[in-house]
């Protein structure tokens, strides 16, 4: 199993990437969605609204999976994980929330009247997931072991990812 310490995680968890956040729905479906998130060395932290969906899922059944992956097909790699979730209120809440605001938005953006007070308001609560699980992948080694580096060599083979 992967670690917190392990550099290909921490590289993830300390770039800026888009994270795949699932929640289970009352019906026991997921609700999947996309998320900015911070890392403070230990946990995870996801600002969102109380109104949200996944926060209101979390409120019944505390149980999510956060996947982060590169998404770059020459260099495809990635982790998921699943741990202990709580979610944050009020001053603590407000902290960590900053934290993911300025991994994500300029130092401009923060500071213009019509986008840092909105995504403050916006995101009143905050996730905090304590990883307990984590899987890792890196193509670069599976293309290594399985074809003998023929992508990395030959990067045509590999369509681009829209974007």
């Amino acid at each position: 199993m992967a670690s917190l310490t392990d550099p290909l995680i921490r590289q993830l968890l300390c770039g800026r990437h888009v994270a795949s956040f699932a929640t289970h729905n009352p019906d026991a479906s997921i609700h999947m969605v996309a998320v900015w998130y911070w890392f403070d060395g230990a946990d995870i932290f996801v600002a969102t609204s109380s109104r949200s969906r996944k926060a209101r899922n979390l409120q019944a059944n505390p149980r999510a999976s956060l996947m982060i992956d590169a998404r770059d097909p020459t260099a495809s790699y990635g982790v998921t994980m699943a741990g202990k979730i709580q979610i944050l209120t009020g001053e603590s809440s407000q902290k960590y929330n900053a934290e993911v605001h300025r991994k994500y938005l300029s130092e401009a953006a923060l500071a213009d009247a019509r986008v840092g007070p909105v995504f403050a308001a916006w995101d009143d609560v905050t996730i905090q997931l304590a990883p307990t699980s984590l899987i890792a992948w890196d193509m670069r080694q599976a293309d290594q072991q399985a074809f003998g580096g023929t992508f990395q060599n030959n990067p045509a083979y590999l369509l681009p990812l829209e974007r």
